[in-house]
């Protein structure tokens, strides 16, 4: 990945689905705003791109798509994501959060699609400056899903969580100098001071 040469900073966070990363990105977005600084929190895969709604169709299991086909598409979707919207933000010197990255790509990708190919995908995007991954066991991750009451979408079963987590171990591993590991069953506010705390 490229390094983050534009002036605004740019933070990703990252889990398996139940987490609780959505909570924490928004959370660092609320912070950042009351100290007075631009800043926005986006989404990946985004609901604006053909290649976003194509992979919330596969993700509903309303449609099959190959595992590498999907794969692109979630690149296809982060390529016009990073152009329209986190370039331009970041070169205005705001502060950039995203919910998921490339990251999630390599760990959800990871179980069907080689995961050196993955890393070829994403390498011309740029690199965050922090990647904020939170851990939690797949069995709690499943038991926080079924506790939304919205169904399960297609990676939100056990034995596929397990592998992701995994994958994420060793992307962990492979960035570690931007991945700030967190204990994601902790409390929700111990885990925001911890944010903030790694930022200083």
């Amino acid at each position: 990945m490229k390094q983050n040469l534009f002036k605004g900073l740019f933070f990703v966070f990252e889990g398996l689905d139940g987490s609780g990363q959505s909570t924490q990105a928004a959370l660092l977005r609320d912070y950042f705003k009351a100290q007075g600084k631009a800043v926005i929190l986006t989404k990946e895969p985004t609901n604006w791109t053909v290649a976003g709604r194509k992979i919330k169709e596969a993700l509903d299991e309303k449609k099959r798509i190959e595992p590498l086909k999907l794969q692109e598409l979630f690149c296809e979707d982060r390529g016009e994501h990073l152009k329209k919207e986190i370039i331009p933000a970041l070169r205005a010197e705001t502060t950039v959060i995203s919910d998921r990255y490339a990251f999630s790509t390599m760990a959800f990708g990871g179980i069907e699609v080689p995961m050196h190919q993955l890393v070829a995908l994403n390498k011309s995007f740029v690199c965050p400056n922090k990647v904020f991954y939170l851990r939690v066991r797949p069995e709690e991750c499943v038991r926080r899903i079924a506790a939304r009451g919205k169904g399960v979408q297609f990676f939100e079963k056990l034995e596929k969580l397990r592998k992701v987590a995994k994958n994420y171990d060793k992307i962990a591993k492979s960035f570690k100098e931007i991945f700030v590991m967190l204990d994601g069953e902790q409390g929700i506010e111990k885990i925001h001071q911890q944010v903030i705390a790694s930022l200083k």
